[in-house]
């Protein structure tokens, strides 16, 4: 009867504390895939993209995947609706010799939770080389394609408040029309960060527990005077 009686007021005591400790997914805020605005609507063209530091512009290569005129992006993955290219401007450039470039995202995680669960994935397209960075560590996902996606993922690294993607973009030397551009996508059902309970939380279980010990040992009291 005794052993019972703790039982269910063990229980009833998890019951009302664990709701308040139950860890829970959540979004990384600032994460944005190149070429959108603050509502991941597509930008215009020449429009700057806020999100990756440096003033980068959405830029449109052709569409149809032929040269146009010009030979401006001729035969980059068109844009979309999810995301654009960005690159230092609107208009042709040109690079008489290698030139890298760095595109950088800054994201941050909110105080609460616990960066040891964060996780972050994506896809990226560059002209021409690429690699990716974060928190100045270097990822196993170079890149060398303007149509063909390399994905990247970060599993490890992340810390409380801010922090950092950047992807170093090489444009290889020539002369004439010579553009550069970065693409990046994420995945958002990659993105999950767990929740780190708060003191007031361990707060009242101590509390919890306290009851449990003072409702038996009460109980114990009414057995012995009966």
């Amino acid at each position: 009867m005794k052993q019972n009686l703790r039982i269910r007021i063990c229980g009833l005591a998890m019951a009302l504390l664990m709701p308040l400790g139950v860890a829970h997914a959540a979004l990384i805020s600032g994460l944005y895939n190149t070429g959108v605005d603050d509502n991941n609507v597509v930008l215009g063209d020449g429009v700057a993209d806020s999100h990756y530091a440096s003033g980068w512009v959405a830029i449109t290569p052709d569409p149809a995947g032929g040269l146009p005129p010009g030979g401006y992006h001729g035969y980059w993955l068109a844009n979309d609706s999810v995301s654009r290219w960005i690159g230092p401007a609107a208009v042709p450039t040109s690079d008489n010799s290698d030139t890298i470039r760095t595109f950088t995202l800054n994201f941050n995680i909110a105080s609460g939770f616990d960066p040891a669960t964060a996780s972050v994935s994506g896809r990226y397209l560059t002209d021409n080389d690429g690699k990716v960075s974060f928190n100045g560590l270097s990822l196993p996902a170079l890149n060398s394609s303007y149509r063909d996606w390399t994905s990247f993922s970060v599993t490890s690294g992340f810390h409380t408040g801010l922090n950092s993607l950047a992807f170093d973009v090489k444009n290889w030397g020539a002369g004439g029309e010579n553009p550069t551009g970065l693409r990046v996508e994420f995945g958002s059902s990659s993105i999950n960060v767990a929740a780190v309970p708060e003191p007031e939380i361990y707060a009242m279980m101590a509390i919890g527990l306290g009851m449990v010990g003072f409702l038996s040992r009460r109980r114990e009291r009414q057995r012995a005077a009966a």
